[in-house]
Parts: structure tokens; sequence; C-alpha cells
């Protein structure tokens, strides 16, 4: 058994929960911010992790652990929330789980393994609640990674129907030698709508000997107060909070709740500082804004597609576009710079490079959609203009490597690229014809730096 450092402690802790597409590094440290004790991330599938490539980033303080194939961010942390931040794990699999524990076990603070997830991804791929059934296989998870990682590892669980079954599996699961159990009080049909049942947790905090965290409370919770008063009908060590804080994360301040505008103009300038994907920004945001989104302000925002845009409407555009040039500066892996086979030591010689020996005229600019209304779309203005000038139509040519894709354009025998990396073929080939638009004077290249398809 690997010896243990000092680590996490589950006694008496106020803790974000995991939470799908919510828990990235922004959240958990506005969480912390504003007086969480502990933070979990989201749910990250195994085989993820181990795809993946660990990378120091210097330019943000990072750790990122990034998808070879196209360069998404699987998990991103830093030192702010090294000894606070815990990896919640989707697997099935005790080897894959012990391969992923040996890989981020410096990196983290604690590995919990999800047992209580109800989504049909989740049970088809024999993880989350699926493992509430399968209990041999869910103490054997446990126990490999209990045995070799050097820090806490937990679970996380629902309810059952039948009390005196869930009290047998939480005892086995405790006896595998885990550092904590969090429970959420509602069985695996059950959804939001339906009551918590604290009773339940109760009877797991009385029958087993480790801390006991409670979740599944957010509809009875509105205040801090309120959570200290949930964990007490639950008779739990800790509580673990989800849609109270994915709504408002200042829920987690002792000292009363902030103004939700001043929590997403804080969550804002830490997705900046860490450049967030746009999409997680918006989605967080959007969670935040409910019914608010309906509002004009919310409207606006409902539009955007880029970090800067977002930021715009809470007026932190310049913020967010100095940021961006100051991580460029640094040399920062981000989105824009991923490439096929970066991360390879001996990357092959593609079909591409063999194109780019020709002359090909390039612009490193991304193609965004909300830019572009239906009849000016690139590929629209550049058919408009071979009409005009009698040329053959716009030929295309797509180079899809993993999950990337460029196109490169050729136009009266000339050929023009994006040196930008798409993700799917349809924006690929918009890039090709928005750098031609740009060759052929068609777009000014200053309209596409403001608008930040160029960052420069």
């Amino acid at each position: 058994m690997v010896t243990r450092k000092d680590g996490l402690k589950y006694n008496d802790k106020i803790i974000l929960a995991p939470m799908v597409r919510v828990g990235t590094l922004p959240m958990r440290l506005l969480a912390l911010h504003y007086g969480a004790d502990i933070v979990y991330s989201e749910e990250i599938i195994d085989w993820k992790l181990l795809k993946s490539v660990r990378i120091v980033n210097d330019a943000l303080g990072t750790i990122d652990y990034i998808d070879k194939s196209d360069g998404t961010i699987v998990f991103r942390t830093c030192a702010i929330e090294k000894n606070k931040v815990v990896v919640q794990l989707g697997t099935c699999d005790p080897s894959r789980a012990l391969k992923v524990g040996k890989m981020i076990e410096n990196d983290v603070a604690g590995i919990d393994i999800n047992m209580g997830c109800p989504k049909e991804f989740s049970l088809k791929g024999g993880m989350g609640a699926t493992l509430l059934t399968q209990p041999e296989k869910a103490k054997a998870i446990l126990s490999i990674l209990v045995k070799n990682v050097s820090i806490p590892v937990t679970c996380k669980i629902r309810v059952f129907e039948d009390m005196e079954a869930m009290i047998s599996l939480v005892k086995e699961l405790a006896s595998t030698g885990i550092s904590a159990i969090a429970v959420h009080g509602r069985t695996k049909i059950e959804r939001p709508q339906h009551l918590n049942r604290n009773s339940m947790i109760a009877a797991v905090a009385q029958a087993i000997n480790i801390p006991v965290i409670a979740n599944g409370g957010s509809r009875e919770i509105d205040k801090y107060s309120d959570i200290l008063k949930f964990r007490d009908e639950c008779g739990a060590s800790s509580v673990m909070i989800a849609r109270a804080a994915e709504a408002n994360c200042s829920i987690f301040c002792q000292d009363g709740m902030k103004h939700l505008e001043d929590v997403i103009v804080a969550y804002l300038k830490l997705a900046v500082d860490y450049d967030n994907s746009p999409s997680n920004t918006k989605y967080c945001v959007q969670n935040m804004l409910k019914e608010l989104q309906e509002t004009p302000k919310g409207k606006r925002f409902l539009e955007c597609q880029t970090l800067e845009q977002i930021c715009s409407i809470w007026h932190l555009g310049g913020y967010c576009r100095q940021r961006q040039l100051e991580f460029q500066a640094k040399g920062m892996l981000g989105r824009r710079e991923i490439s096929p086979d970066m991360f390879n030591e001996s990357p092959k010689r593609s079909k591409l490079d063999a194109v780019e020996d020709l002359d090909v005229y390039a612009v490193k600019c991304a193609f965004i959609r909300v830019n572009f209304h239906d009849p000016d779309l690139p590929k629209s203005r550049l058919i408009s203009y071979c009409g005009k000038n009698k040329l053959k139509v716009p030929k295309y040519k797509i180079i899809n490597k993993d999950k990337l894709f460029r196109a490169i354009v050729t136009v009266d025998e000339r050929r023009y690229t994006s040196s930008y990396w798409e993700k799917n073929k349809r924006f690929a080939e918009q890039g090709a014809a928005l750098s031609c638009c740009v060759g052929l004077g068609l777009i000014d290249r200053t309209t596409l730096v403001t608008n930040g398809s160029i960052l420069e």
C-alpha cells in the first residue's frame, strides 16, 4: 500500500459538487474565492484522460491535460486549487482507473469515483449508477486506487429504495479504505423535482465511520445558513452543493450572497485569465442567467460566439482582448495554435505539408459564424466574385487529420487557406474562403482583427 501524504480531510466541509460542463477551472476557483472548502471537477471519463497529454502551460500558470486529436482541454488545474481540487472519474475498469490515478495524483488533492450518475451514457458504459448494482467491481475500483495512489479516494452514490440494501452496500464500499462517501438523496430514477431523502443520508452516516457528504438539497438552499441546516438534517459530516452553486456561486459566502451581475463579472474574469473555452463559458453564464436570457441583454449574450463577445456584454471586451494578446506573446498553446501531430515526437509528413510547399496564400483566421449573415458568408462572397469576373467556381480541397480540418480553395488558379485548424469541414471551407477574401481585397484584414477572427 502506498504511504499517504498528509492529504485532504472531508470532515466539516462545504463542497462544490461535480457538475458536467460547470465544474471547470473558472467555476472551481470562483467557488473557492467565495468560501468553498473543496471543489470537484466535472466527471471526466477515464479514457479521455488516458488519451490526453499533460502540458505545463507557463503562459497561464496551469497544468493542462489536452486531447491530442483536437486540442480540447480535458482537464485544467492550477496551484491555487492544488490542495483542494478533487477529480471525479467516470470508470468501469479497475486497471484504467489506476492508470488515471497514477497519471494525475501529483496534480490534484483527491480522486472520486462516480457511482451515482443516472444518465444513459454512463449507464450504457457500465459507469455511474450501474456500479451500484455491481458491488464487487465497485469495490475493486476503489481498492486498487486506495492501495496504489498517494491521495485520498472517495466515491459518490445515490440512495436506494431499499434501506437495508443501501446500508449493506455503503459498508462494503467503506471497507475498501476510502476517505469519504458522498450520498445524493435521490434514487437513480428520481429527478430534482422529487424530495431529497435526507433521512436515508442520515442512516448512512450512522452506519459507517468515515465522513459522509450530503448532496441533493439545493431546492431547499437559498442562503449559506440553509447549507448548515441541510447538513444537520442529514446528520452528515459535510455538504456538497450543485444547483444552488451553479445558479449563484456566492452561495458559499458566509456573509451573504452577492449580486448576480457581480458574480458573472467575477466568473468572466477568471474565464479570461484561464483561457476557458467560449462554449463552456457561455453554458455556465446561461445557467446563472436562467430566465434573464429573455431580457434584451440576455438575448445579446445568446448571440455571442467568442469569449471576447461574451465579455463585451459585461464591459470586459477590452480586458479579454488584452489578456489574449498577452498570452499569445508568451507563446501560449491555445486552441488557435493547435495542429495535428504537434504532440507526436515524430510527426509524419502529411498531404498538407506537400500542398504548402506550393504557392499558397495563408491567413491565420478563425471562421466565427456569428460575424456573418447568410448572404455575406465568405463562400458566398467568393461565388459572387467569380461570377462577376467570369471565373470558374471556387474549388475546395479538404485536409482531415484526427478531429481537425483545414481547407484549401483554388480561385483563378491561385490557392488560399487559413492556417487555423477547424473542428468541422464546413467551417474549414469558410475559413479558406475568408483567407481568399482577404487576399482578393473583398474583406479588410482590420475588420477580422476587430471582430476577433484574427488575434493581433
